[in-house]
C-alpha cells in the first residue's frame, strides 16, 4: 500500500486530523503480553504508588504507538513512516475505573523535505499535561 496524500496537495501548517486514544488497564494488561514488558509500574497500583508514582501508568511505546497512529491514519500507509522520535516527558495515569486514561493527538506538517517527504510534528496529552515532548515523525508522500 502507497500513501495516499499528495505531497503537492501538502502545506506547511495542514493540520491532520485530530484523535483521542483511550486507555484501561485492560489495553495495558494487552500491551506487557505484545511487548513483554510486565514492569508493575504498568499493571500495579500499591507498586508504581510506591515508588512515587501517582497510579499505574502507560508503557512509554505503548503512548508513542497510539500517538503515530493519528500520522497513519492520515496518510493511509504505515509503511510511509519513514522516521519517528519522541522524548517521553510525563508518564499517562491510567485510573482503575471504567474510563482508565486518555491519549490526545494533534499533528500539524511541520516542514517540506526533499524526496516527497514531509516532518509532521505531533502532540500528544493527557490529562492537561503534555506527554511527548520533540514528537515528530518524517513522512514519505506519494
Amino acid at each position: 500500500m502507497a500513501a495516499q496524500i499528495k505531497y503537492a496537495d501538502v502545506e506547511v501548517g495542514t493540520e491532520l486530523p485530530a484523535a483521542s486514544f483511550p486507555v484501561t488497564r485492560a489495553s495495558l494488561v494487552q500491551y506487557a503480553g505484545a511487548s513483554g514488558d510486565f514492569n508493575p509500574i504498568h499493571w500495579n497500583e500499591k507498586f508504581a504508588k510506591e515508588v512515587g508514582l501517582p497510579d499505574v501508568i502507560a508503557h512509554g511505546m505503548f503512548t508513542m504507538a497510539e500517538a503515530i497512529r493519528v500520522v497513519t491514519d492520515w496518510v493511509g500507509d504505515p509503511g510511509a513512516v519513514v522516521e519517528y522520535g519522541v522524548r517521553f516527558t510525563k508518564p499517562v495515569v491510567v485510573p482503575n475505573d471504567e474510563q482508565g486514561g486518555l491519549i490526545e493527538v494533534t499533528a500539524k506538517v511541520a516542514a517540506k523535505l526533499d524526496d516527497n517527504r514531509v516532518r509532521v510534528d505531533l502532540t500528544a496529552m493527557s490529562a492537561g499535561q503534555k506527554v511527548l515532548g520533540m514528537s515528530r515523525a518524517v513522512v514519505a508522500l506519494a
